[in-house]
């Protein structure tokens, strides 16, 4: 159990080293804006491939939804990554908020279309 604890402190102070070297190195926010983008980037090739291995997974469930469950499918998969990266107009009030929420709103719907239709026989 004792190791187990030293290793929890030695962890710790590695997060707390890089902090302070963020911080009081001169050009380390750069550094770690550059470490954070190979962060996202290696999100986003993440979820590509979880996608890509669900779509493996499920490739006759999605063929039987037919041409419009499809083109739904893919529809609200556009919709939602566009939706995540103008999620900075809900900050800004107003008509571009409510549009927001409104395309929100049709994802769900059509979400819940496919799932309607898949679930037909």
């Amino acid at each position: 159990m004792g190791v187990e604890r030293f290793k929890t402190l030695r962890n710790i102070a590695i997060i707390a080293a890089i902090a302070v070297a963020v911080y009081y190195v001169p050009g380390g926010g750069r550094a770690a804006s550059a470490v954070e983008a190979a962060l996202w980037v290696l999100f986003g090739l993440a979820l590509g491939f979880i996608g890509l291995r669900y779509y493996r997974e499920r490739r006759v469930t999605i063929a039987g939804l037919g041409d419009r469950g499809r083109g739904l499918a893919y529809g609200v998969l556009a919709l939602v990554l566009f939706l995540f990266e103008a999620r900075w107009w809900v900050s800004i009030g107003g008509f571009r908020e409510l549009l927001w929420f409104l395309l929100a709103g049709v994802g769900v719907w059509a979400v819940m279309e496919i799932y309607r239709q898949a679930r037909s026989y």
